[in-house]
C-alpha cells in the first residue's frame, strides 16, 4: 500500500496517479482556484506574506465562506459532479461538522485534481479522498469554461 492510500484508503485499488512534487506554498483550495503561489485559507491576516483569502469572502471556516470565495472566481453551485462540456467544476469537502477540509478541481476528461496539503498534487476519482482526513463531497460548484480546449494539470492563475 502507498503512502496515499494509507491516507486515504478509497484511494487503493482506484486509478490515481501523482501529478506533481511535494510543495508547500499552495493548498488544495488555492489549487482549484488556479493559484501556485499563495496558501488560500480563511482567518490568516491579509498581511502574511504567501497567504491569501478573497476579500469579502468571509473570514471564518465555514461553507457558506468557501462558496463566497470560489463566487469570487464566477462559480455557483450545481448539482453532480459529472463533467459537462462547457462548464469547469470544484468539489468542496467538509468534516462530519460541515467545517471545510477540501477542494478539488474537475478536469476537461472529467476527472478530478487535489493538492494534497503540503504533499503533491494528485489525478483521482472524485469520492476517491472521502474518509477520515476530509469527509465527504458536501457541495459541487461550477462556472462557464473560458475554452474547451484540453488543459493541463497547472491552470492559469485566478
Amino acid at each position: 500500500m502507498s503512502e496515499l492510500e494509507s491516507l486515504f484508503p478509497r484511494l487503493s485499488g482506484a486509478e490515481y496517479r501523482v501529478t506533481s512534487p511535494k510543495d508547500w506554498r499552495y493548498n488544495c483550495i488555492a489549487w482549484a482556484a488556479g493559484d501556485t503561489r499563495r496558501w488560500w485559507w480563511p482567518g490568516v491576516p491579509p498581511e502574511d506574506e504567501g497567504y491569501f483569502w478573497p476579500p469579502g469572502a468571509g473570514d471564518e471556516e465555514t461553507l457558506d465562506a468557501f462558496v463566497a470565495a470560489f463566487a469570487t472566481l464566477g462559480y455557483s453551485p450545481c448539482e453532480g459532479g459529472q463533467a459537462e462540456e462547457c462548464w469547469e467544476k470544484v468539489a468542496l469537502f467538509a468534516n462530519a461538522e460541515g467545517v471545510p477540509t477540501h477542494a478539488a478541481r474537475q478536469r476537461p476528461d472529467g476527472s478530478w485534481t487535489s493538492k494534497l496539503g503540503r504533499l503533491e498534487d494528485i489525478g483521482h476519482p472524485l469520492r476517491g479522498l472521502e474518509g477520515e482526513d476530509y469527509g465527504r463531497v458536501v457541495r459541487i460548484l461550477r462556472r462557464p469554461r473560458v475554452s474547451t480546449i484540453q488543459q493541463s494539470d497547472t491552470p492559469p492563475l485566478g
